[in-house]
């Protein structure tokens, strides 16, 4: 019987992995010529062909699986002179944006010589006009990283004089824990001379968030349990990328329900800084925060899950990223003392039905212009029938 032959640590093709192989590379390509075609949901027919016609599979994004195809190669294309750094797809949403779209800047620290820019798919495809133009959040979020280089959206098929194609140092799946040198460059560019700035224990809050993104049934409830216990309550979303930073760097101690808030914190997290992540939601998406969170600040969250069951909006199938977790509040208290978040005699009451329910009513009234309602899952551990 032969035994099967390993996988090839450097082969473009196999899943990338943060412990090295492709990933950790960074492969030159002369004459790159960039396509894309606005074509599926996921998956799309996209990437880079070398001097020779041959796809270049370093290019390709991947999220668990390879999330690009190999395209028709372009008959014609525009020209785009000069040394350029593929940065991958340009996602919108901020939490991807982190997760998809900074894996490859680690090669800004590794690559000798001057670059022209940063190079960028994206998301939506090409043929809009005008030509997209990054967000100012994620300008900003270049400039934290010392960035001074120019970054361009491509809109339409170019050929690329080179383009320098680094493996993906983080990502969504196998890579959330991050490559040492990925892990590296955010320890070092990410706004060194940023000093921290507020109190020490911080709850990062989803409660300004658009309702129709879910989240927990009660949330200010939360709150107000919190802000007695002495902690700030902090809703990012209305603060700059600056202060997001410095507020995390100062916090000794951080609660927040589990989302994109915490792909950032983790990146500026100071050394001894506590967290504790509780699990708003069912599914794989946490484990991948919970991976990073541990990887990037070198200790384990605190994870909390008490999660009764969830509600799950009406124009969804499951449980997912838009439903409301109905937690049970006095478990979550009794949680947070044993973790070392509040104090020893902290006991909280449990939500009764006739509050949960009201808070049920109370989202679909908000949320009646776009005809969601909310429909109650099993507790966990129980079959849907």
């Amino acid at each position: 019987m032969m035994t099967p032959s390993p996988t090839d640590p450097l082969d473009p093709t196999t899943v990338p992995d943060p412990s090295g192989g492709w990933s950790c590379t960074i492969r030159s390509v002369p004459d790159a010529t960039v396509a894309h075609i606005a074509q599926g949901y996921l998956v799309h027919p996209s990437g880079v062909f070398d001097a020779t016609g041959a796809y270049v599979h370093e290019a390709v994004h991947w999220r668990g699986r390879p999330l690009m195809t190999e395209p028709p190669r372009p008959a014609r294309t525009d020209h785009l002179p000069g040394r350029w750094l593929w940065g991958g797809v340009l996602m919108d949403h901020f939490g991807h944006f982190l997760t998809e779209s900074t894996g490859r800047l680690w090669a800004l620290d590794a690559i000798e010589g001057k670059l022209d820019g940063i190079v960028f798919l994206p998301e939506k495809g090409f043929g809009k006009t005008p030509a997209p133009q990054a967000k100012s959040y994620q300008t900003l979020f270049f400039q934290l990283l010392g960035g001074d280089l120019p970054v361009r959206i491509l809109s339409t098929p170019t050929r690329i004089d080179r383009l320098e194609v680094p493996g993906p140092g983080f990502g969504i799946g196998p890579l959330m824990s991050g490559t040492d040198a990925f892990r590296a460059f955010i320890r070092t560019r990410l706004a060194p001379d940023l000093p921290p700035a507020g109190g020490p224990d911080l709850y990062i809050s989803r409660s300004e968030l658009d309702l129709s993104l879910g989240g927990i049934l009660g949330e200010r409830v939360l709150e107000r349990h919190l802000a007695a216990a002495g902690y700030d309550i902090y809703h990012p979303q209305n603060h700059s990328l600056p202060d997001q930073i410095a507020r995390y760097r100062a916090a000794r101690r951080v609660i927040s329900l589990d989302g994109s808030a915490f792909h950032l914190l983790a990146m500026a997290a100071p050394p001894g800084q506590s967290v504790a992540l509780i699990k708003r939601r069912r599914g794989s998406a946490p484990e991948g925060i919970i991976r990073q969170i541990a990887a990037f600040t070198g200790q384990q969250p605190t994870v909390i899950t008490v999660l009764n069951r969830s509600w799950v909006r009406s124009d969804r199938m499951r449980p997912d990223n838009f439903s409301y977790g109905e937690l049970d509040f006095h478990r979550l208290g009794a949680a947070l003392v044993k973790a070392g978040f509040l104090p020893p005699d902290t006991q909280w009451p449990s939500m009764p039905q006739r509050r949960v329910q009201g808070a049920v009513e109370w989202l679909e009234r908000k949320l009646r212009k776009q005809g969601l309602t909310f429909i109650p899952d099993p507790p966990l551990g129980k079959a849907r029938r």
